[in-house]
């Protein structure tokens, strides 16, 4: 199970506090009725120092979500993008995963937030491959969960809100208790979803498909990053409504999340992907994206903000995925 290791600083409404410091009331009102909304960005080292992967899309997506869930944020993207900078400087921390968490707090109990106030916080912490660098490696077993998404109209699933991640929570408690590294939800129509925190994509006769934003499903910026390295790979694309068959055919299946990078997956309910081992595709995407998150790709698309104070690191790569030879099957 994934566990932190605390800083030594986090950002609360402005000020840095110390991490045994950032505490809230039980009366608080995310408390009782999980009224949060939350980002997971990472930061890497790279040949240059320390950068932040795609931290303005995510600061874009925290504000998105505090106005579907009328929270009023009195902090802009760039206030909040210095404040991670300055946050990851301070706790020296070189690589690792950040949280951004808004919460409602004390000033009301029922329903309706009414006078509740409104706190920010940014926290960070070393983190590595949510499933484990195993998983990244070789890949994880996975179920089809008995826990559908929440359909369009019942909770905001373009949103991080925190509330929606009980389902999330039931997901994956089923699956790891029933011998598996993660589940798969289906949507109200039964169709394929997205797992408990990560997008699903799929690999058939070389074509890469992944379900449409539907109100299922978390619009995930691993998964638009996937979506464009793709594209611009040569690697036909399409979203495009999943049945669960088409899970137990696909050559290859993997899951793409801030925490999860791009796991694959080597069986679902017991049935083997493909192979049983990492694609093709998969691996050259997987690649692909974390040449680009470390440095050792040129990257085009802007998506490094680079951290003063924790730069010239000058890492050099060892990674695993950086000597797997990987078929190119195009550009």
């Amino acid at each position: 199970m994934s566990s932190v290791t605390p800083t030594k600083l986090i950002w609360c409404d402005g000020e840095f506090i110390r991490w045994e410091d950032a505490t809230l009331h039980v009366i608080s009102h995310v408390v009782h009725y999980g009224s949060s909304v939350f980002e997971g960005i990472r930061s890497y080292e790279t040949p240059d120092g320390s950068s932040v992967f795609r931290l303005n899309d995510h600061m874009k997506r925290l504000l998105d979500s505090c106005r579907v869930c009328r929270i009023d944020l009195p902090y802009g993207e760039e206030e909040l993008v210095s404040a991670c900078i300055e946050l990851l400087a301070s706790n020296d921390l070189k690589e690792g995963y950040i949280r951004p968490l808004v919460l409602r707090g004390e000033g009301a109990i029922g329903l309706h937030p009414g006078e509740a106030s409104v706190h920010t916080f940014i926290i960070c912490w070393p983190w590595g491959p949510y499933l484990g660098a195993d998983a990244i490696e070789r890949g994880v077993d996975a179920c089809v969960s008995n826990w559908f998404r929440p359909g369009p109209n019942t909770h905001p699933s373009l949103a991080k809100l925190g509330g929606n991640y009980v389902n999330a929570q039931l997901i994956k408690m089923q699956a790891t208790a029933d011998g598996y590294a993660e589940g798969i939800a289906l949507a109200p129509n039964g169709l394929v979803s997205e797992a408990s925190g990560q997008n699903i994509f799929l690999v058939m006769s070389g074509r890469l498909v992944t379900p449409p934003i539907d109100g299922s499903v978390l619009c995930g910026l691993t998964r638009d990053c996937i979506l464009t390295l793709a594209r611009d790979m040569g690697i036909p694309v399409a979203e495009e409504a999943i049945p669960r068959e088409r899970l137990y055919l696909a050559d290859e299946v993997f899951l793409t999340g801030t925490a999860s990078e791009v796991t694959p997956v080597r069986s679902i309910d017991r049935i083997t992907v493909g192979g049983g081992r990492v694609g093709p595709i998969t691996r050259r995407l997987q690649r692909r994206l974390l040449h680009i998150a470390r440095g050792q790709t040129t990257d085009k698309y802007g998506w490094l903000t680079p951290v003063p104070g924790l730069q010239d690191a000058n890492v050099a790569s060892d990674a695993w995925w950086d000597e797997v030879p990987v078929p190119q099957l195009g550009v």
